[in-house]
């Protein structure tokens, strides 16, 4: 049975990619990384994703692999990509199909306001 978790930039399958199709598994968890290309990645933040996610199941090691589960790895996944995108690592992508800065607005570098504003 094929079980799934997504969130706007995260999505998590239990199931296994064969050419260009999902097949259900209980042992293997498939993640897929900004589907729509809202971010620009670099290689390191995209590992930097990648080991985070591999920590996430590991912690969840010997739990059931339910949908509540792999929701939670997901909402975790989110939260870090978000501060990712806060320390600069990762940025937008202007030339993706729809912006909504669904992470927060842009920063962008002025020196007259430098650090008098601050995302929350």
């Amino acid at each position: 049975m094929l079980v799934k978790s997504t969130t706007r930039h995260v999505h998590i399958f239990t199931a296994e990619i064969h050419g260009s199709e999902l097949v259900p598994s209980d042992k293997v968890l498939t993640l897929d990384i900004d589907p729509d290309n809202e971010f620009n990645w670099s290689e390191d933040a995209l590992h930097k994703v990648y080991r985070q996610f591999d920590d996430l199941v590991e912690s969840y090691n010997g739990d059931e692999l339910s949908e509540y589960n792999l929701r939670r790895i997901g909402s975790d996944l989110e939260h870090f990509i978000q501060k990712l995108l806060q320390t600069g690592e990762i940025s937008y992508n202007l030339n993706c199909r729809v912006l909504n800065y669904s992470m927060g607005l842009p920063k962008v570098e002025n020196p007259e306001t430098e650090g008098k504003y601050h995302l929350v």
